[in-house]
């Protein structure tokens, strides 16, 4: 019978689509404004309107097929997405001026880029005409055998040994320039009013607003908050298992009057996933689909990482727990936990993500999240 219920956030209960325009702009923004590479600068400002976004991410994104493509990956972190696609294009820039500039492709293909580095190249870049081209990326990554945010990482290097001769593993893990893109999607996420308390480091473009007042609901947040309530109230514990960092899922929860149906030692988000990455670098990555998110969350915070990291799985009480998720990468962690799993079909993908759920053997698929009162309401009926 299930007993405990964690849902993932992002395509579940809160529409992904601040996020992959925050991912898009992100990605615009290292690339045109001269606090990065400075390309076309005359194109970036910071005020915009929802149609000018929608247009940013329509062009990064491809009509949102590179976004497809990563989530058929089992790639859940924005920060990853933005990573791959705005190193790709840094790729694809200086191959266009290897001829004049090999040394010094070859120095910054094999140290760290930071922000500092970023405006060495803005400098030699400034001299050419190359150009941006965001709709080479599906077509080069189509060659990658690649099925894990490693492999993805992995075959930018190959893309640096095909393309300049240069063996490097400069892309494999996160590293300086990671930190540099999660950056500036924060300042885009959280607004300038938060950004120092998010990521510890005040902002570099100033004047950004924010999402975080913007969040779009995947059905009435009245209709949900209902549905916390006649799930506890039928005596079943909820969770939440995240990849949205603590910032980003409390500040929502809380204005939209959600905080009070769960226990907070139960609600995992990225930055308890980060320090167990910290404490334990051995077990990294830890973030979906790696089941740690849940593990914690059914176990609740007060469980020493440890123990979270080095319990037997599948879980003891695997068949008591529902995860209810939008993607691959949840369905995955729930698989490996030996859970139940209910996908919603209102992430990314939409209806079209039915197919896939089905050839994975998701247990249940559901249009909303509201059905999974029925669902799990009727097992505890039964039960």
């Amino acid at each position: 019978m299930i007993r405990t219920i964690l849902f993932d956030v992002d395509g579940v209960l809160l529409s992904e689509e601040r996020y992959f325009d925050a991912s898009a702009l992100t990605v615009w923004e290292l690339l045109h404004s001269k606090n990065y590479l400075g390309l076309e600068s005359n194109q970036f400002k910071i005020v915009l309107n929802d149609e000018e976004i929608t247009s940013i991410r329509n062009t990064v994104f491809q009509n949102d097929q590179v976004l497809k493509f990563f989530k058929s990956k089992g790639l859940n972190a924005n920060w990853d997405m933005i990573y791959l696609t705005f190193s790709f294009q840094l790729i694809h820039l200086l191959e266009q001026v290897v001829g004049e500039e090999k040394e010094n492709i070859s120095k910054w293909l094999t140290s760290e880029i930071d922000r500092s580095v970023l405006l060495e190249i803005q400098e030699s870049l400034a001299q050419y005409k190359a150009t941006i081209n965001y709709d080479e990326f599906i077509s080069e990554f189509q060659n990658a055998k690649a099925n894990s945010k490693e492999d993805l990482f992995d075959y930018l290097n190959v893309l640096v040994e095909q393309k300049f001769g240069i063996k490097t593993n400069l892309f494999s893990e996160k590293n300086h320039l990671w930190s540099v893109c999660e950056h500036v999607s924060q300042e885009w996420y959280v607004g300038d009013e938060n950004v120092l308390s998010s990521t510890g480091r005040p902002s570099v473009q100033l004047g950004k607003k924010g999402f975080l007042s913007d969040e779009k609901t995947l059905a009435k947040p009245e209709h949900i908050g209902q549905l916390f309530q006649e799930l506890t109230d039928a005596g079943l514990q909820i969770g939440i298992g995240t990849g949205r960092p603590d910032l980003e899922t409390i500040k929502p929860f809380e204005y939209l009057n959600w905080l009070n149906y769960f226990d907070r030692n139960h609600i995992v988000t990225a930055d308890e996933v980060l320090e167990a990455e910290k404490q334990h670098p051995s077990y990294a990555p830890l973030s979906k689909p790696n089941p740690y998110t849940f593990i914690q969350a059914e176990k609740g915070k007060q469980t020493p990482i440890a123990s979270c990291l080095k319990i037997d799985l599948p879980l003891e009480n695997g068949d008591q727990i529902l995860v209810v998720g939008d993607s691959l990468a949840d369905l995955l962690a729930a698989r490996d936990m030996g859970s139940r799993f209910a996908a919603v079909l209102t992430g990314l993908s939409g209806k079209e993500a039915r197919k896939e759920f089905e050839e994975h053997q998701a247990e249940f698929i559901l249009d909303s999240v509201l059905d999974v009162k029925e669902i799990v309401l009727e097992n505890v009926r039964k039960g």
